[in-house]
């Protein structure tokens, strides 16, 4: 039986470091080429709402993506989007920085040190989940 939950386990981490893996891959080559993009004050015009997902039982939250608008290299007017939430709704006229494509500046992303920030404390999070719960199989008494 031990040895279902090791493999059981052993999936479990391999699919937790894919995930970690792909993920950071994303975020890094997004900050790559956000250094390379010219960066512009955008101005909040609202927000788009979404819920967490409530994994192992917590409760679902409610979760705020702000839409901004920005002049582009002509005195366009360009929107978008933040792929970053927050936990409270920003207040339209409120100044964000974004990066913009210069090729196609309606390609744009928020500038923000917060997915460096919670890819850190995700892998720290999952290393030590790892380490207690292959600690715990092994302690764990079977018939």
């Amino acid at each position: 039986m031990k040895t279902i939950l090791y493999i059981v386990w052993a999936l479990f981490v391999a699919a937790t470091i894919f995930s970690l893996v792909y993920a950071a891959r994303r975020t890094k080559r997004q900050q790559q080429q956000m250094a390379a993009w010219p960066k512009a004050q955008a101005t909040v015009t609202g927000s788009a709402t979404g819920w967490t997902i409530g994994a192992g039982g917590s409760s679902r939250n409610l979760r705020y993506y702000p839409t901004y608008q920005f002049m582009g290299p002509q005195g366009t007017l360009f929107m978008g989007k933040s792929e970053i939430s927050a936990v409270e709704q920003p207040a339209p006229g409120s100044l964000i920085e974004v990066a913009y494509n210069p090729a196609n500046p309606n390609e744009s992303l928020q500038v923000s040190s917060e997915p460096r920030t919670v890819m850190g404390c995700l892998i720290a999070f999952f290393a030590v989940f790892a380490v207690v719960s292959f600690w715990f199989i092994g302690v764990f008494p079977l018939g």
